[in-house]
């Protein structure tokens, strides 16, 4: 939640909803929610739901987050393409 809180606010979108484990966030860009939960062992399942449709500003910027998100988590890990 920390790395969202600092992710998302520098694309003009802040947290309208705080709860333990979730945060709804607003902008122009749109609306967001994320929420976090945790999943066997050591894992945690970070879910994000936007009101764009299709591949919007918004959407592309998640990616971002999760990619920042990994790296944070696991510096050494390379992306690779999926193809």
């Amino acid at each position: 939640m920390a790395a969202a809180d600092a992710f998302f606010p520098t694309l003009a979108l802040q947290p309208t909803n705080s709860a333990p484990r979730s945060r709804t966030f607003t902008g122009a860009l749109g609306t967001m929610t994320l929420s976090v939960r945790m999943e066997g062992g050591h894992y945690t399942f970070v879910e994000v739901e936007t009101d764009q449709i299709g591949e919007s500003r918004l959407d592309k910027n998640v990616k971002k987050f999760f990619v920042a998100l990994h790296r944070k988590a696991e510096p050494s890990h390379a992306l690779e393409a999926g193809y």
